[in-house]
Parts: structure tokens; sequence; C-alpha cells
């Protein structure tokens, strides 16, 4: 960690994967100190890895690193690196943490944290035994509307919580021509929609309403072969879909639906789907509870729909709240009300979040311990699906 200036210090990033979440991790990283002055710490790009010379000379010169490197084994353990961000596909996270935090690296993962619970728990005994910061990009949940959500619950203004119903549907992969890329292989990715998708709901349902006991779900794999991908980055718009080439099989899911009993006695209902025409990324729940209702929407992720039993009579139903300086992190991005945040936006929260977990000495929030829950009731869940019956998750 080196001295910078005054009372600002440098943390030197090596990000292993360059293709989509590369992209949004390195801007994230260039643009957190903007927002958030004086940073926690400024982060430095200094060593990018891809598995090519091409794809990783290419990877520094796009995404604004110092150097790059084609074996991430030959950066993890570098003295002048402090953090170790992984933007690989699933099945490589374990190998790449473990050996992170042998080697004394603060760790960023992306989701999901593992291709099951078993594998997850090992990153978690790696991480916690070496005492280094942990943190998984469950991004979602660091989106101001839906921090004000759960201050809302905290606060008991919905009161006691009944019932909640969260979904999270995409239908990019709707198209039987959607290329066959790593995200349908349970080698490379562990699961489908549920890991892809469903662990972002469940991250938020775990956040804002409390544990998971048990579930009873249906799991679904609608297309069953898809046209081998060409090149190396996934291929998810229209534009490049080619239902004409050889194709592969899928062996993990499309769709789920599950219901949920809650530790605290709520019930609810989870669904993801890459297969639901129309929702691009439709990401949101809804929150019922003996003295209001809440609901969110991604795709309006700059509103919340609240509605409170204890407002006068007349005042009754739904009424929207715009995100402002009034709201969470809204005195570092708006100036205003209704100006708005993206993506983007989001993702440099959640590297603000992550970098001042590192300074302080402790795991970011959500850290692996949530990675590892959130594996067990993906487990629990594809179980389920299997038995068609509740399963505990005390179980898996």
């Amino acid at each position: 960690m080196n001295e910078r200036t005054g009372d600002v210090k440098e943390l030197n990033i090596a990000m292993i994967g360059t293709g989509f979440m590369g992209k949004a991790h390195s801007l994230a990283y260039s643009a957190m100190p903007l927002f958030f002055w004086p940073p926690p710490a400024t982060p430095v790009r200094k060593v990018v890895v891809d598995v090519t010379d091409d794809l990783a000379s290419s990877a520094r010169d796009r995404l604004g690193f110092a150097d790059y490197a084609t074996d991430w084994k030959d950066v993890v353990g570098r003295s002048d690196i402090d953090v170790v961000d992984i933007c690989t596909p699933n099945n490589c996270h374990a190998e790449i943490a473990i050996a992170a935090a042998k080697a004394g690296k603060h760790i960023l993962c992306e989701k999901p944290l593992a291709l099951d619970a078993a594998e997850a728990k090992t990153m978690l005994d790696a991480v916690e035994a070496a005492g280094v910061t942990h943190m998984v990009a469950f991004n979602y949940r660091h989106t101001p509307a839906v921090i004000m959500a759960k201050q809302l619950v905290d606060a008991g203004r919905i009161g006691q919580i009944l019932t909640f119903h969260g979904r999270y549907l995409q239908d990019w992969s709707a198209d039987p021509g959607t290329p066959l890329s790593w995200r349908f292989q349970k080698k490379l990715a562990g699961s489908g929609a549920l890991g892809d998708v469903g662990t972002h709901i469940i991250d938020m349902t775990r956040y804002i309403v409390g544990e998971l006991e048990s579930v009873n779900a249906i799991v679904r794999t609608h297309i069953p072969e898809r046209p081998r991908q060409k090149g190396a980055f996934d291929k998810m718009a229209s534009a490049q879909r080619d239902a004409s080439g050889p194709k592969g099989p899928v062996d993990v899911d499309d769709a789920l639906i599950t219901m949920i009993r809650f530790a605290n006695g709520a019930a609810g209902t989870i669904e993801a789907s890459r297969n639901a025409y129309g929702h691009h990324n439709g990401l949101g729940f809804e929150i019922n509870g003996t003295k209001g209702s809440i609901i969110f929407d991604y795709q309006r992720l700059n509103e919340l729909q609240v509605m409170f039993a204890d407002d006068p009579i007349e005042l009754h139903g739904f009424r929207t709240l715009h995100m402002g300086p009034a709201h969470p992190y809204g005195e570092h991005l708006w100036p205003i009300p209704g100006l708005g945040v993206g993506y983007i936006d989001v993702k440099i929260i959640e590297c603000f979040n992550f970098i001042k977990a590192v300074i302080e000495g402790r795991p970011g929030e959500p850290n692996f311990r949530d990675g590892y829950e959130i594996a067990r009731i993906s487990d629990a869940i594809v179980a389920s699906g299997v038995s068609q019956k509740w399963e505990s998750v005390a179980d898996y």
C-alpha cells in the first residue's frame, strides 16, 4: 500500500478477466475518486490478465492498466499488488481466490462466488484464515433505492414483513440462436439462470428480509441445445445470434420459480429467467408488511414505490420516491432529485464500499460468507427442482 499526497493512499489492482465485467470494474476504479472525494484510497489499475497476449495487451490499452499478463499465477503473488479482482467465468473463481488469499491479497470476486456451496466454503475458509478483505460483486444491492427500501424496512415503516416476491427476468437468451457461451455449460458456470441472475435476487432477498429457511422450486431448461460460440467473449446481442451453425448441449437451467419460507416467519417467492421476452433487465421485488408495502423495479432504478398504512386514509395508495441528495449516497451523485443514476453509478458505489472496507480492515458487504450462504440456498433450489419437495437450506 503506497502513500500518496496527504492522507490518501493508493491500492494497486490486479484484475483477472477482461470481458464486460472487466470493463465495468475498470470504469468504476477510474471514476470512484471523482464522486467520493477524498476517497478512502485511490485504486490504481496496475495489471490486467487474460489468456492470450493479444487479449491481455488490448485490455491493458482499452481499460487503462499500466501492465498486462497472460497467467494470473504470475500476478497474485506480486509484492506490488494489493487487490485481486476476479472477473472470470465461475469455474475459475475458487482457485484464483484461494491463491490470492494465501498471498495476503484483498479480493473482489464477481458473482456467483462459486460453482456450489462446497466450493464456496473453501473460499470462505481461505479468506478468513488469511484475514484479508473479501467481497462478492452483487452490485445491485448498492442501488440507492434498494438501500432506501432496506432502511424503511429496518425502521419499521411497513411493520412486520408478511410476504416478499422477487424476480429477475431477462430475455437475451430466449432466442434459440443465442450462442452456447460458458454461461450455458455446467462445468464452467455451475448453474444457468439461477447463478447468473437468480443469485442477485437471492442476495437482495437476504439483504432486506433475512435468512431463507427452506425452498420448494420448479427448475426448467427450455432450450436443450444452442449454436456453438465463436470468439472469446459472450455474444448476448440479438445481432450476434446465429442458429445455423453446429450446436452443443445446454446442461444448466433456463428458468426457475421457488416458494420461500423465511426464518422470521415471512413467506415469499423468487422467479428467475433468461427466457422472458420483453424483460431486458427485469430485476425487482414487492414487500408487503403489516403497516405498508414497497415496490422496486430496476428498470426504473431511481424510483421506489411506497405505501404506508399509517398515512391518512385519503392518502392511501402507492406514491413514488425519486432518489436524490436526501437518499443513500445521493450527496455524492446528484445535485437535485430526478437526475438519476445508472448501472455504472451503482458499480462506482460498490467500488467505494469495497475500497473503504479494505482501508478499515474488515470484510466488505456482501462478503464471501454471504456468497457461501447464497450458494447453499442455490444448491437447495437445485435439489428441490429434482425432488419436487421442500428442501431445508440447513441441509446444504
